[in-house]
């Protein structure tokens, strides 16, 4: 029977964590990990979403905000799973461990856990967004031009975010990270090319994918740049204000360009997703037939990919397999 070879947007999407892929579709997740033993632990459940249908939360740009606190808090939630397997549990626990314990009824590793976003958040502002400002204040007395010092400070803040991917790519445990992402991808594509789910068709799919949070982080950039570009005051402390209050409205704006470049195969969707699919070269690697394994049950536990394929490219896997 033939099939239709046009990519098709299957509606899945997912992230690598240590030693495993997550795999989301529409409400339900899992995911799979490769345990110590070499066993593949799969968790699956049902993630509550902070949006909620009919209400203010899908309206464009705005749903991109909670879309994008939905993908950190599952993030969190499924790289906390993946972790469980590989921690030393016979650690005790420290003074400062057991004071967290005593004010939050024992749930420090909840307490830590927000923390921990809390601080990645502070550092990544401060990184991505306060100091390519600073840094570009320091060139004010040899730059007089407004417009050129904001594409001064727009060109630091890219080169900063490059390096910090170049410089994350070279640590071991991030290598191989970045291969299960790999196989995340390859899944996803595997199945949008209108292909059975094996670990020979998945090998040869491409490891890059428009709807990549690579690309997403790399939209957040070029917008912030145009935004910061136009609007301009002139105390510093509120211009650092300013840049930091847009960061949802840029969010949203880059989750809303993420979703086209999904959906459509236009040329200026192929052009605006080049620059993306380019920096996944760096953050995504070719995994091995295991890592692959991982990806193939973390999709199988959240998506019907041989349903998928019957109405989608109608290919009925099940007929070809029993004439095989």
């Amino acid at each position: 029977m033939a099939r239709k070879r046009t990519r098709k947007n299957s509606g899945i999407g997912g992230q690598a964590v240590l030693e495993g892929v997550m795999m989301k579709n529409k409400d339900a997740f899992a995911v799979a990990v490769r345990r110590p033993d070499g066993k593949i632990e799969v968790k699956k459940g049902e993630y509550k979403s902070v949006k909620r249908e009919g209400t203010i939360f899908n309206i464009p740009f705005i749903r991109g905000v909670f879309a994008f606190v939905d993908s950190i808090k599952l993030g969190m939630e499924s790289l906390n799973f993946s972790a469980s397997f590989y921690e030393d549990d016979g650690t005790p626990k420290t003074a400062a461990d057991k004071a967290v314990d005593a004010v939050s009824d024992n749930n420090s590793q909840k307490v830590w856990e927000v923390l921990t976003m809390i601080l990645a958040f502070a550092i990544a502002i401060g990184l991505f967004v306060v100091l390519p400002y600073f840094l570009s204040e320091l060139l004010k007395g040899y730059v007089r031009n407004e417009s050129l010092l904001a594409l001064i400070e727009a060109l630091i803040r890219i080169v900063i975010f490059l390096i910090y991917v170049v410089a994350i790519t070279a640590m071991k445990d991030i290598r191989r990270v970045y291969m299960y992402h790999g196989a995340e991808h390859k899944c996803i594509n595997c199945i949008e090319s209108g292909l059975p789910l094996t670990v020979k068709n998945v090998r040869r799919a491409t490891r890059l994918h428009r709807r990549c949070g690579t690309s997403f982080l790399l939209f957040v950039v070029f917008i912030s740049a145009v935004l910061f570009f136009f609007i301009r005051v002139d105390q510093p402390l509120l211009r650092v204000l300013i840049r930091i209050a847009l960061i949802p409205v840029i969010a949203g704006i880059a989750y809303e360009i993420l979703r086209l470049a999904g959906r459509s195969d236009a040329l200026i969707v192929r052009i605006i997703s080049a620059p993306g699919l380019m920096l996944q070269k760096l953050t995504t690697k070719e995994p091995d037939d295991d890592m692959i394994e991982v990806g193939i049950a973390s999709v199988e536990a959240v998506f019907d990919w041989k349903q998928y394929l019957k109405e989608t490219f109608d290919f009925d896997v099940e007929a070809v397999m029993a004439e095989e």
